[in-house]
């Protein structure tokens, strides 16, 4: 069985997805509105997000998202995620990082991130996840590479920052496969393409 690529993203509802999770997360073009995702945690997203932990094989990630992770997560020893995380195979979309990579399990993918995903996605196993690593999504999609979205849709629209679905190469037909609503107005939707 072939692999899905899956994205796992916070948007809000003009679909930002920069920053969601720390005002000092991603402040480029000047962004202020850092963390903007995390009053919203509750404990229908936590499990949401905890049942697509158990059923990725590995994570795929662009430089920014990769170092953003290794930054914080293999420092929180108590956290139940943090063990997952370090165990986990992680695939790393980069033209400036180089191996060896400093955090467990990572690989350098090689050559054009397109044809490497492609390869990866021809393998036998579960799925591969992509969490934030936006400029790595927008690569992926003119070349039909994404096999669903679980979009955490958050009741807030912020009028500036980086969008997931941005520009002519973006546009995709999707199909809701599931939706759920949180105790914070947030809705997990499930999307796939049409």
């Amino acid at each position: 069985m072939s692999r899905r690529i899956v994205v796992t993203n916070h948007l809000t509802l003009d679909g930002v997805m920069q920053a969601p999770g720390g005002r000092e997360e991603d402040t480029r073009g000047g962004f202020t509105h850092g963390g903007w995702a995390t009053a919203n945690n509750d404990e229908v997203m936590g499990r949401k997000l905890g049942e697509g932990m158990a059923t990725s094989a590995a994570l795929l990630f662009g430089r920014r998202t990769y170092e953003q992770f290794y930054g914080f997560w293999p420092k929180q020893g108590d956290n139940p995620f943090t063990e997952a995380l370090n165990k986990t195979q992680k695939y790393v979309a980069s033209t400036t990082l180089a191996e060896p990579l400093p955090w467990e399990n990572s690989t350098l993918l090689e050559g054009d991130v397109p044809q490497a995903v492609s390869r990866l996605k021809r393998e036998d196993g579960d799925d591969i996840v992509i969490m934030g690593s936006g400029e790595l999504i927008r690569s992926l999609i003119p070349h039909g590479l994404i096999d669903e979205y679980l979009l955490m849709i958050h009741p807030l629209v912020l009028g500036t920052g980086t969008r997931l679905f941005d520009g002519d190469a973006s546009r995709s037909r999707l199909r809701l496969v599931e939706a759920t609503p949180t105790t914070k107005g947030v809705i997990l939707a499930t999307y796939r393409p049409a």
